[in-house]
This record gives C-alpha cells, structure tokens and sequence, in this order.
C-alpha cells in the first residue's frame, strides 16, 4: 500500500514539478549518467504533464508508468542513493529537501489523494484494500525489505532506494499525515522474504536398492534348490545429541531447527522403521536417549537391545539391536579398548561382539542354519593416530575370532559393522579386507588415510611390537589363552610319556646326602599335580614368546576372511561412494564387512566369493556432488552426518 501511494506521489511530484527541482530530487548523483531509457520518460512526463493526460489512459498510464519506474530504478543503479548517509551528503537534495515540503504537503492533502481516489478507484476490487477508513489504495508488492501498512510505519532507511519515497516521508515527519496509522495486514499478500525454491530432498537423495541376487554364485544356490535364511542388517551412525553440541562449528551450514533432537530423532525412528532391518548396529548412541527413547521404541519394533556405552566421560557408546522373532542371543561381548598404562590404547571407544542364532521358519523339517556373530564397534577418530586405531581394530580381531571359532579350528561366518574412521584403500582398511598388514615404520597419520600429514617435520611412527605382550594378543589378532600351536613337526610331549621316565635307573637313585622323607624323597616318587602344571605351561610361555618374537617382525594378520558388502565407487557417475561428509568433504568411513571365501590374490589384493554367507543385496550410495545440492549434511531429510548402510544377505540352511 505505502510502496502505491508513494510511487503515485512520485509520478505526481514528476509530473508537477519544475526540470530543476526533478534533477536536484531524482537525479542527485554526483558523477552519474541517467540511461537513455529512463531520460526519455522523465522528458515525456514533464511535456505532457499530469492534466494533459488522457481520462481514458490515466489510470493504465500512470499504472505503467509506476511499474516501470520502480522496477527500472530498482534495477538501474545509476539513478538511485546507495545509502542514506549518500542522500543527507547530497548538496542538491539537500536544497531542495525544503523547496519540496511545502509542494508535498500540498499534494499529500488535496490533488494527491483526491485524483488516486478517483482513479483507483476504477481498479478491480481484488486489487484495491482499505487502510485506516481512507481511500482505497492498490496493493503492490513491496520492494523494500519490510512490508509496511501506512506511512507511519516507514523506515527511512529501508526505503531510501528511492529518493522520492524519501522525500515523501519527510514529507510525513512534517506532520501533513497523521503520525500514528493503524497497520492493516494485506490480504493474500505475498510473503515479504522470497520463499526459496524448496528442495526436492526425496529426489535428489534418492537411494536405490541393488539387487545382487543375479550373481552367479546365488544363482548356482538357487539352482540346488538350498533354501536361504534371508535378514537385512544396517549400520548407522546415529550422530549423538552431545556431539552436536559440542562441535556446532561442524554444522555452521544447517539450521538450527534441523539440528534440534526433538526434530531429528522422529526422522531417524521413521527411515530405521521404513528399511526394516532384522539386525542394526548404531554409533553415536546418546546413553540418555537409548534408555529413555531408543530402547523403549525398538522393543515396540520387535527388536531385542543391547548397549555398550563409552568409557570414561564420554556420553554415548554403539548398540546392537536383532528382530527376536528372527534371532536368538547365544553370546555376548562387550569390549572396552581402554587399557590403563598403555598409551597405544588410552582412548575410551567401544565395541560390541553377538553371537546369534537364526530362527527357522516353522514347517522347514530337520533343517539347520549356522550361528551368524555380528560385531559393531566405533574406531578412534584422531586422523594422527592410526597407530590406536589398528590396535583398537587388533582388539575387536581378536574378540571375534574368539566369538565366532567353531570347535574345528574354523568360524561361524561373521558380519562386522562400523565406524571405522579409515578411508577405503588405508592400510587399516586393507588390513581388515586382506588381512594382513606389515606396519613397522608406516606414519601414524597413514593407517586411517583421514589426511595427509607428510608435510609435517615429526611425524609418529609405527614400530614392532605395535602392543606389548601383557596385552594377550598375538600378531594373528588372537588370544594368547586361545592360541593352539601352529608350527608343524612340533615335538608334543604328554603328561604319560613324560612319567614313564619316573622309573629310570638315574631316576631310581637317591643321593646319600639326601634326607628319606616319605612322598618327597624317596625311591618311588610319582606325578603330583605341580609336575602337571609344569609341565602344561611349557607350551604357552613357548606360544607367547613365539607370538612376540612374530610381532617383532612389524607384521600383523588375522584368519576371518572380511570383504566389503560396498565397492566404494558409483559407475554410473564415475564419482566414489561417501557416507560422511564434514566440512562440506565426503568420505568414506562406514562399513559393512562379512565373511567370504578367497579366490586369488592379484597384486596384494585379495579376492573373494560368497560361501555360506550371501550378499543378496545392497542399499546405493550417493557420492559428494548429490550431497552438495542438498546442502551436504545432515539436511531437514537425513538428520545424521552419516547415511545409513543396509544390505541384505543369506544364509545356507542345511539338512540335519
């Protein structure tokens, strides 16, 4: 309303108003050239003059003549003040401030208001609105930045883009228009912020589901007819409360609102509940929002919890969750890294180790299905410090090969899910997939592939042994206490062979000196039990001293057969795969891992096929461009800094 009632009174004010005073008010700019456009019609106005137009064309004309001006004066810079101070300093304006007031006065109360209302009045009634029980005025749309009603309300500041909107308003402190007018809100206005084109998350994040049940090796199952026990499992960081909190320069980018855990928790119950994994292993888990909202919620899924919470201060820890209409618990392992007096694992992260039980479907007969261990875990993220990320790793190795070993030597198979920190192709991530790594002297900084420090003049590096043997792991990433001894053609002496030599002719003989003491030192001695432990831990101190001397060799391995569900890369972009992305950066540091079976090695790598365990399927990745258009993460779609893995497997049910 005040943007029409000014304009008109500056087409009025042109139309009126001597060459002269039109220069000094309109074009006030020092150094300035007004474009041919706008000089043409200023002149046209100024000849024909306001009465000289005709009754018929007035309104339109003075309608277009509004438009046009505002819209080109708002576009063309050369005949507007920048600022109010470039107004205030203007000698012209200031001159011709005064000239104008009494002419404006004149115009607010008579001519002005009297000819709007004659004229607008013939506009439509959609476009006309009632302000303070005066005369009708149109209704344009602002171009300002604030949507006033009335001219009290005016800040001069804001409208000085138009110096005839100024001189209006001083015209109004001058007390020519009541000081104080109501505000009417305007009907159906259009909103004074632009609304910025909404982002279509659903499609730009769109994630598609790959089948993988047309591989080969299932369809060579398919075609013997073995049944499947089929079972979704997702990993996801989750993306703690606290964190949030504590690190709000990580997420400069987002609104505040999108950041709220009253808005981000329905999200992530809402895409949990949408999948519908059987098995979900979550990081980042606020201890207080898993045991008042987390937990309470999956046990109404069907979902059977278990939570490890970090050690020390920290706030949130990882939890595995299973349908236990699909599963049974079996085993359980919660692991703490934490071990005091070793600075190789000082850091307080967690992990979680099950071993579970699939649950047939009733009318299968005799049938059988192996036990699956499900690990989850939360790697260090210190990009400097991979020399704790590989122990912390060594740690987990070593839990599952507890867990999982089978009463043969061999493993159940084996999902490991997680955080891990590491990029693909690190060493850490090569040691988990090949699994074998030889780390004497590598940087610290070059285990995860996080950053690149080789600029740096110190740089910590690894060196053999990576862990003390107090620790009770072995270079295999196996307990010392589980270790069987590996070296073939090893002399095994037993408890009988070892006592048939008791009666020996040395044996039999009893020193003179020696004192007879009955069941100590006389002829006949037999097996006590301290012979048996002595004998016993001969081969465990030999194991131990076996797996240090290995661990000084700068190598470290494990049996578990890992391959990624993910390859790390989009084809059909040509762009990699990121399930993370800070700063604005994406990466790659979640994965899901399961067992496999070696085919061939070919330059270091090695290669697998699915055994009993089968990969049926995988939920895509988006690679750093998509994420970029939907303003990186999290967004008001995915409220986590992570996406969320999903895949799908199978395991060989079997006849008793």
């Amino acid at each position: 309303i005040t943007d029409a009632f000014f304009t008109y009174g500056k087409n009025v004010l042109l139309a009126k108003s001597p060459s002269t005073q039109i220069e000094g008010v309109f074009a006030a700019t020092t150094g300035r050239s007004v474009p041919e456009e706008q000089e043409a019609l200023l002149q046209q106005c100024l000849e024909e003059g306001a009465g000289n137009l005709p009754a018929s064309e007035s309104v339109p004309a003075v309608r277009k003549v509004s438009v046009t001006l505002t819209s080109d004066w708002l576009e063309g810079s050369e005949l507007l003040m920048t600022s109010l101070s470039d107004l205030n300093t203007s000698p012209e304006v200031t001159q011709c401030a005064d000239q104008q007031l009494s002419e404006l006065n004149t115009l607010a109360s008579s001519e002005l208001q009297d000819h709007a209302v004659a004229e607008l009045a013939r506009l439509p009634a959609e476009e006309t609105v009632t302000v303070a029980s005066s005369a009708p005025w149109a209704a344009v749309v602002p171009q300002t930045d604030h949507q006033t009603a009335g001219c009290a309300g005016i800040n001069v500041e804001v409208l000085n883009d138009d110096p005839a909107v100024l001189a209006w308003s001083l015209a109004c402190d001058a007390e020519t228009v009541p000081p104080v007018l109501p505000a009417q809100p305007i009907q159906d206005a259009v909103p004074f912020y632009p609304v910025p084109t909404e982002v279509p998350y659903h499609e730009i994040l769109w994630r598609d589901w790959e089948d993988l049940s047309v591989q080969p090796c299932v369809l060579e199952q398919v075609s013997k007819n073995t049944p499947l026990f089929e079972f979704r499992v997702m990993s996801y960081n989750i993306l703690a409360q606290d964190l949030v909190e504590q690190g709000l320069d990580l997420y400069v980018h987002c609104h505040p609102d999108i950041l709220n855990w009253n808005y981000r928790l329905p999200n992530l119950l809402q895409e949990i509940q949408h999948w519908d994994p059987d098995v979900l292993c979550l990081q980042e888990v606020q201890e207080n929002h898993y045991w008042e909202q987390l937990e309470p919620t999956f046990k109404e899924m069907g979902f059977e919890c278990f939570y490890k919470r970090r050690t020390g201060t920290k706030t949130d820890g990882c939890a595995v969750c299973y349908k236990h209409s699909r599963f049974q618990l079996i085993s359980l392992s919660p692991i703490e890294y934490f071990r005091p007096g070793l600075d190789i694992l000082n850091r307080d992260n967690v992990g979680l180790v099950l071993l579970l039980q699939p649950v047939l479907p009733e009318g299968l007969g005799l049938k059988a299905v192996s036990p699956l261990c499900v690990a989850n875990t939360h790697v260090l993220f210190n990009p400097r410090r991979g020399d704790i990320k590989l122990a912390q790793v060594a740690l987990l190795l070593a839990e599952i090969d507890k867990i999982a070993r089978t009463t043969d030597g061999s493993y159940y198979p084996v999902i490991l899910c997680g955080d891990l920190n590491s990029v693909p192709d690190s060493p850490l991530y090569k040691f988990i997939r090949n699994g074998e790594l030889s780390y004497h002297g590598m940087p610290a900084w070059k285990v995860s592939g996080q950053e690149d420090f080789s600029q740096q003049l110190y740089s910590r590096k690894l060196l053999a042994p990576l862990w003390p043997s107090s620790l009770g792991v072995t270079d295999k990433c196996q307990y010392v206490t589980l270790c069987q001894p590996k070296k073939p053609g090893r002399r095994e002496y037993s408890r009988d062979f070892l006592l048939q030599f008791r009666f020996c002719d040395v044996a039999c003989e009893r020193p003179p000196q020696l004192l007879l003491l009955e069941g100590v030192t006389d002829a006949k001695p037999v097996a006590s039990a301290r012979e048996h432990s002595a004998v016993t831990a001969v081969p465990k101190k030999h194991n131990s001293l076996s797996s240090l001397g290995k661990q000084c060799s700068g190598v470290i391995q494990h049996g578990l057969n890992l391959t990624s569900v993910y390859s790390h890369f989009l084809p059909q972009r040509g762009r990699p795969e990121v399930t993370t992305m800070p700063m604005g950066l994406g990466a790659t540091v979640d994965y899901i891992f399961y067992s496999a079976e070696p085919v061939e090695s070919k330059a270091g790598r090695r290669l697998y096929k699915d055994g009993a365990l089968k990969l049926l399927g995988r939920l895509s990745l988006l690679s750093e461009d998509v994420l970029l258009m939907a303003n990186g993460l999290p967004n008001p779609f995915c409220s986590s800094d992570h996406l969320c893995l999903l895949a799908s497997f199978g395991l060989e049910i079997s006849s008793l």
